[in-house]
């Protein structure tokens, strides 16, 4: 069975390095692609969405419709081969951004839909 470190790194309960299984991994990278900022990672300087930029922005539907697009194209360039994003909606309200996605993880099959808060 396989196991990947999980996000955010801690100690599990046994005292040794916490994991995650497939689809919990895939949750994770999904946190970690949509709250890394493009240019923050040195040797993948295009990883990541600029959702928390959207905080400072004036929240326009044309605005938050445009950001919803270009978050579902970093998640299809990113993890493609790892998720199919089936829904996503994405809203922003007294500086928090909150991303709902609903997706499948191709190797497992397994639907989830999960909730993705933050401030920057």
């Amino acid at each position: 069975m396989r196991t990947d470190i999980a996000f955010p790194f801690r100690i599990g309960a046994r005292g040794r390095t916490a994991t995650a299984d497939l689809d919990e991994h895939a949750r994770d990278l999904i946190e970690q692609l949509l709250f890394t900022s493009p240019g923050e990672r040195v040797m993948r300087p295009g990883f990541g969405c600029g959702l928390l930029d959207l905080v400072f922005a004036p929240t326009a539907p044309e605005l938050i419709a445009a950001l919803e697009l270009s978050v579902r194209a970093s998640l299809q360039r990113w993890l493609g081969d790892l998720v199919e994003v089936r829904a996503l909606d994405l809203t922003v309200h007294g500086g928090t951004v909150r991303v709902d996605v609903h997706y499948t993880v191709r190797r497992t099959g397994n639907d989830r839909e999960d909730v993705f808060e933050g401030k920057p």
